[in-house]
């Protein structure tokens, strides 16, 4: 009796793992009205999901003395197969401006309907040449769950200070739940 018990625990658990996965054109499906793309790259067998978003309010961007600002958010998984949500995911903000304005200082801190979450610091480089920034932030995918939860997102870059959009806020809800194999 005792191992027919483990049998069946064993076949349910297996069975749950099984259905624990989003196929990429599950995925495709489910992303239909949705900012965050798929792409699949035959050559190094890797799957990439990521949204870019428009840009941040031109009074924002004046404000921080950048001509413009947005951001792109993804990750990339082996296969075609989403088999485990990501551990991190990389939030990069690309930043146009005639004189680089993070260079010095690029920490993130958001703040998000009274809760304050520090993101810390980030990989930063500049192309002056083309007047561009990037800030690129490994973000836990946890927190940036909490972030989309919220309606009202601040977030202060260096010195400066931004607000997501409903529509950005959106875009990234739409990526955790994309991200988690379970979620259909």
């Amino acid at each position: 009796m005792k191992n027919h018990l483990l049998v069946i625990v064993a076949l349910f658990l297996s069975s749950m793992a099984i259905q624990a996965q989003k196929s990429n054109q599950a995925l495709g499906s489910e992303l239909k009205n949705s900012k965050i793309k798929l792409t699949y790259d035959a050559g190094s067998g890797t799957s990439k999901l990521m949204g870019v978003a428009e840009n941040f309010s031109d009074s924002e961007a004046k404000n921080a003395k950048v001509t413009a600002m947005n951001f792109a958010v993804g990750f990339f998984y082996p296969g075609q197969i989403l088999e485990r949500a990501p551990e991190q995911v990389l939030l990069t903000f690309w930043v146009m401006s005639k004189k680089p304005q993070f260079a010095e200082n690029h920490s993130m801190t958001i703040l998000a309907d009274g809760e304050t979450i520090e993101i810390g610091d980030c990989r930063y480089s500049a192309k002056p040449r083309e007047d561009m920034e990037y800030l690129n932030f490994n973000i836990d995918r946890g927190t940036l769950a909490r972030i989309a939860s919220h309606a009202n997102v601040r977030f202060k870059l260096g010195n400066a200070s931004f607000t997501f959009s409903r529509d950005q806020l959106r875009m990234l809800a739409d990526l955790v739940k994309a991200s988690d194999p379970s979620s259909h």
